[in-house]
C-alpha cells in the first residue's frame, strides 16, 4: 500500500511539473511574439546614426580618425553634416552627407550628396550608398549611411494597401488581411454544406459498421499532409480554372478556396458528428412518434439540438483555414494587392511570413512577427466565440 501511495504521489507530481512547463512554455513564446510583434511601433530602428564602410584601411568622420573599421561608425542623432575623408587611389577624397530634420525630428538626407565623381545609389528609404572605383572592379570602395526610421504607425500598418519591406520600407497588411478573410469565408460557403451533410449522413442515416469506415476515412483525410494538398491543388485544380476560364493563371483566390474547402471537412465533419450522435435518443423517437420521416428529424430535431457543437465544429474549421501556409503559397499566387474578383492572384498572412521570413532582418523581421500577432489575436477571437457558443448552447439545453 505505501508503495502504491509513492507511486500515485509522484506521478500526481510528475503530471503536475509537465503541465506547468507546457503552459509555461505557451506563455513565453505568446509573450515573446507580442514583444518583438510590437516594437516596431514603439521604438525608431535605432538611436544613432550609422556608417558602413568597405575597403578603406583609414577613414576620418567629422574629423574622428578610424583605422580598419569594422562594424557600424555611429554619430549622434542631432548631426547635421557628416564629413568623411579617405584616400582613394592615390588621391584625397572628401564625401559630405547633408541632414535635415524630416518625420517626427528623425534626420533625412537632403540632396545631392557631395561626392565628386563617385556613384551614388539608394539600396532602400534609409540608405544612402555612395561608391568610388578602386584599382580592380572587385575593390571598389563604398561608404554607406544607414539613417534611423522612426517608430511605425500601426494604423499604417494595420490600414496600409502597400507592402514593399525591400526598398520603399512601406509595410502595410490590409489586402492580406481581407486576402486571409477572403479565402477562409469561401471555404467556409463550400465547404460547411457538404460537411454537415456528411455528418447528417454519418450519425442518422448509415449503419454504425458503414459509418466506422466514412469515419476512419475522414480521419485519414485529416492526416494528410498540407502540403500534399497543395501540391494536388497546383497539379489539379490550377490547370482546371486557367482552362475554364481562359485566363493567364490558375494560381488564383478561387483556387485557394478550393483547397481550402477540402481540407477544413474532416475538422467540422468530425466535429459535428459527434455533437449529433450526442443528441439524446428519446427526441428522435419523440420526433418519429408525431410521424415525422426520418430526414425531417434529422433536418429539423436532432440538427437543431446539436447546433452549439456544430457552430463550434465551423470555427474550428474556419481557424484551420486561417493558419494553413503551404496548400495555400502553392495555389493563391501570392500577390500583394486588393482582388476584384476571386480569378485574380491573393496572398494572405500566413503565406507572407512563410516567404519572406528566410531574408527578412531589422524592421522587416519585426513585422512579420506583428503578422503573427495578427494572427493570434484572430485564433484568440475564434476561440473566444467557440466558447461563447458551447456556453450558451448549454444554457439553452
Amino acid at each position: 500500500m505505501l508503495s502504491r501511495r509513492i507511486t500515485d504521489i509522484a506521478f500526481a507530481w510528475l503530471l503536475r511539473v509537465i503541465s506547468f512547463t507546457g503552459v509555461a512554455a505557451l506563455a513565453a513564446i505568446v509573450v515573446f511574439i507580442f514583444f518583438q510583434g510590437n516594437e516596431s511601433f514603439f521604438f525608431p530602428t535605432a538611436k544613432t546614426l550609422r556608417l558602413v564602410i568597405e575597403r578603406l584601411e583609414r577613414i576620418t568622420v567629422n574629423g574622428i580618425v578610424y583605422e580598419n573599421p569594422q562594424g557600424f561608425i555611429e554619430l549622434p542623432m542631432e548631426t547635421r553634416t557628416v564629413s568623411v575623408r579617405f584616400e582613394n587611389r592615390g588621391e584625397e577624397r572628401e564625401l559630405v552627407f547633408r541632414l535635415a530634420p524630416g518625420e517626427k525630428g528623425f534626420p533625412r538626407l537632403l540632396l545631392p550628396v557631395e561626392a565628386d565623381d563617385a556613384a551614388i545609389s539608394f539600396p532602400d528609404a534609409s540608405t544612402c550608398s555612395v561608391s568610388y572605383p578602386g584599382t580592380i572592379a572587385a575593390l571598389t570602395q563604398k561608404v554607406h549611411i544607414i539613417l534611423p526610421q522612426p517608430p511605425y504607425s500601426f494604423h499604417k500598418f494595420l490600414g496600409g494597401s502597400q507592402w514593399l519591406p525591400t526598398d520603399e520600407k512601406v509595410y502595410g497588411i490590409l489586402s492580406m488581411i481581407l486576402g486571409t478573410l477572403f479565402a477562409c469565408i469561401g471555404a467556409l460557403l463550400l465547404g460547411v454544406p457538404v460537411a454537415i451533410l456528411c455528418a447528417l449522413f454519418m450519425s442518422e442515416f448509415l449503419p454504425q459498421k458503414i459509418a466506422g469506415i466514412f469515419r476512419g476515412g475522414v480521419e485519414l483525410l485529416a492526416g494528410i499532409p498540407s502540403v500534399v494538398y497543395g501540391f494536388f491543388g497546383l497539379m489539379v485544380i490550377v490547370p482546371v480554372i486557367k482552362k475554364t476560364f481562359n485566363i493567364p493563371s490558375g494560381n488564383s483566390l478561387l483556387a485557394a478556396v478550393i483547397v481550402l474547402s477540402v481540407m477544413i471537412l474532416p475538422t467540422i465533419i468530425a466535429i459535428s458528428e459527434k455533437c449529433l450522435k450526442a443528441v439524446p435518443r428519446s427526441r428522435r423517437e419523440a420526433s418519429l412518434a408525431l410521424g415525422a420521416s426520418k430526414m425531417q428529424t434529422a433536418w429539423h430535431v436532432v440538427l437543431p439540438h446539436a447546433r452549439s457543437g456544430v457552430i463550434a465544429g465551423i470555427i474550428m474549421g474556419f481557424s484551420r483555414a486561417v493558419g494553413e501556409t503551404m496548400a495555400v503559397i502553392l495555389v493563391a499566387g501570392n500577390s500583394v494587392q486588393f482582388i476584384k474578383n476571386p480569378l485574380e492572384s491573393v496572398r494572405t498572412l500566413t503565406a507572407t511570413i512563410a516567404l519572406e521570413m528566410g531574408y527578412a532582418d531589422g524592421r522587416h523581421s519585426n513585422m512579420l512577427f506583428s503578422i503573427g500577432v495578427v494572427l493570434l489575436a484572430m485564433v484568440f477571437i475564434l476561440n473566444g466565440l467557440i466558447l461563447f457558443t458551447r456556453r450558451r448552447g448549454g444554457e439553452s439545453e
